[in-house]
């Protein structure tokens, strides 16, 4: 990007090519010498809203004069559409990382079908990333992932249409799709309910992940909290880092709390592993003392020994539906009509194994 400019560079009478060596011209720079602002430049170069004519002859003398031809702006004005979508990717500790990966890959499957590439966005650049993003030009339309109910990256995007993948507080104007969170966490309650357990926990994410307000986690936690109480399940939620050392000490704090529990239902792929081990040191064998249900992939679940009852949904289906909506407003868009808002809570799966059981006859007395 240009850090200084020569005498009258800004008239768009004087404008000619960044220097060599310097970094090629941004929107910016764009919009300083036609003597816009960066949106206008947006606007005439996605043709989302009408510029005057005066207005685009010196948008598109600007971006011929300052060399912003490889910008995908550019092939715009030549009648052609960037063909890209961008995916705002989450690359945090307390995610788990093989399911964000498993509907980034259907994403960029689904975005081949349609002649689309994909352009990776992480969770760091937050809403400077898609406000970035926005004003460039540069991707037709943008996936959301990693949703949080008060989100701060979707009051940023503008004209850009977008698809989210998860669901925030505050859906209306938005197309999102996610696995019905709630749902799962009332079949995890209804299960062990079922099976005549009445003191249960529940092991949630690393405190970080419910502090952000993560929609996945917040929206479980919430469906399995409203039917323990409609099954008269006493419970407890605590939080856990996903590590051998976090788990001993979130399973010791529940066992102090309440020593009779005989039901567990982790929402952690990190702690799973070391929730058996514990429970098996502890005297505990699982499904005869202690049913174990989780929250995660079916390989994951199998990987287990026993293999785990789990609640599962199908991340590849987040990827397609979400790049389906996308393409359903950028279509909309190109049309001139109003992009139709869409919700799709996919319905989770409960597979039961091995580690569920009855209630154990000793914990009834």
């Amino acid at each position: 990007m240009a850090t200084e400019r020569s005498e009258g560079a800004e008239s768009p009478q004087r404008l000619g090519r960044l220097p060599d060596g310097w970094g090629q011209a941004t929107i910016a720079d764009v919009a300083r010498a036609a003597g816009v602002s960066p949106s206008t430049v947006s606007y005439t170069l996605s043709g989302k809203r009408p510029v005057s004519a005066e207005t685009r002859r010196r948008v598109e003398r600007a971006v011929a004069e300052l060399g912003y031809h490889p910008n995908a702006g550019a092939r715009a004005l030549a009648g052609r559409r960037s063909h890209i979508l961008a995916l705002a990717v989450p690359l945090r500790t307390d995610v788990y990382v093989p399911i964000m990966m498993e509907i980034a890959t259907s994403v960029a499957v689904a975005a081949r079908r349609h002649g689309y590439d994909v352009l990776l966005i992480t969770n760091d650049e937050g809403p400077d990333g898609i406000r970035r993003l926005a004003a460039s030009g540069l991707a037709e339309g943008v996936i959301l992932m990693d949703v949080e109910l008060d989100d701060r990256r979707i009051p940023t995007l503008g004209d850009l249409q977008a698809a989210l993948i998860g669901l925030p507080d505050d859906p209306s104007g938005l197309s999102c799709v996610d696995n019905d969170f709630q749902a799962a966490g009332a079949l995890c309650a209804d299960h062990l309910a079922d099976l005549g357990h009445r003191d249960v926990a529940f092991i949630g994410y690393a405190p970080g992940t419910y502090q952000r307000h993560a929609g996945y986690a917040e929206r479980t936690l919430a469906g399995f909290r409203a039917r323990a109480k409609e099954r008269g399940l006493r419970f407890l939620h605590r939080p856990c880092e996903g590590t051998y050392e976090g788990a001993a000490g979130t399973l010791g704090r529940i066992l102090s709390d309440r020593p009779h529990t005989t039901g567990f239902v982790v929402q952690n792929e990190g702690a799973i592993g070391p929730l058996l081990s514990l429970l098996r040191t502890s005297g505990r064998t699982v499904p005869e003392d202690a049913s174990v249900i989780a929250l995660c992939p079916d390989h994951l679940a199998e990987q287990h020994a026993p293999a785990l009852t789990a609640v599962t949904g199908p991340a590849k289906e987040l990827g397609r539906i979400a790049v389906e909506q996308v393409m359903s407003r950028i279509s909309a868009s190109t049309r001139g009509e109003q992009p139709t808002d869409e919700l799709v809570l996919l319905t989770p799966t409960l597979t039961v194994r091995e580690s569920t059981g009855p209630v154990p006859e000793h914990s009834l007395i």
